[in-house]
């Protein structure tokens, strides 16, 4: 099993990487958040110091679970509630308090990776090729070969719909994942930052709006959302347009002799 240990102390960083690898982990190395974006796909658990140096703890752990099927335990230093929450928000399976017992780090580390194997699929479709990229360690989109002017929560949200294409993502997840904040029914910020990105990507129908739930990233040549989608009202409208019931296959039924 290979650990990927991002942590800023590098003293501890040395002790802890060592009393793994005398347990049998392999161990690579991270001190920025930027390391551990280009190397968290090499790793079945990652070790998350919050505390990095050039990028905040909780967007690294959110871009890691973005790009990599990977477990991730935070490690927190300043021991407060807030802190371990924003970690689990983020995307985090746990958060250890600094300073740790050895033999509870390798306990969490085992629940964490028994929880991990019994929830993964048995089989992963492979990820088709998007018009759409982005790199969260260099916090670059592209359409094609055209790079996108973005503020920093319209790339977290395209970041975050781009890495599960064909997936409706909630209102709820995105606020906490992108704002780090719980969804308010009344609060427009998710759809008005959904309309900016449609208009900077050049295709509206990219980002489908899935009624009642989300949105979701479903480009040119990629099935589009099931279930009723909001259509914009025209200028002029009195309001927005029923959603279309979908047509269901008439249904047959087959007796047993």
């Amino acid at each position: 099993m290979r650990i990927l240990l991002v942590e800023r102390d590098q003293r501890l960083a040395r002790c802890v990487a060592a009393d793994l690898r005398r347990q049998g982990y392999e161990v690579d190395q991270a001190a920025r958040g930027g390391e551990a974006l280009r190397s968290c796909r090499q790793a079945d658990m990652v070790l998350l110091d919050l505390s990095l140096p050039d990028l905040p703890g909780p967007h690294v752990c959110r871009d890691i679970r973005a790009i990599a099927d990977v477990p991730v335990l935070a490690l927190s230093g300043d021991r407060t509630e807030a802190t371990r929450v924003r970690a689990l928000r983020a995307g985090a399976d746990d958060c250890l308090d600094k300073p740790f017992g050895f033999r509870e780090l390798v306990a969490r580390i085992e629940a964490i990776m028994r929880r991990a194997g019994a929830a993964r699929p048995p089989e992963t479709a492979p990820v088709p090729d998007l018009p759409v990229t982005t790199d969260a360690a260099a916090r670059v989109a592209r359409v094609g070969e055209r790079e996108l002017s973005l503020t920093e929560k319209e790339f977290d949200l395209l970041h975050l719909l781009v890495s599960r294409p064909g997936t409706v993502v909630s209102r709820e997840e995105i606020m906490a994942k992108v704002w780090g904040a719980p969804w308010n029914s009344r609060s427009r910020t998710v759809d008005t930052h959904v309309g900016s990105l449609r208009k900077k990507l050049g295709h509206d129908e990219w980002i489908a709006t899935v009624r009642g739930v989300g949105f979701r990233f479903a480009p040119t040549g990629h099935p589009a959302p099931a279930g009723p989608i909001e259509v914009p009202v025209r200028a002029g409208g009195s309001g927005r347009r029923a959603a279309r019931p979908q047509k269901t296959a008439p249904l047959s039924v087959v007796l047993a002799s």
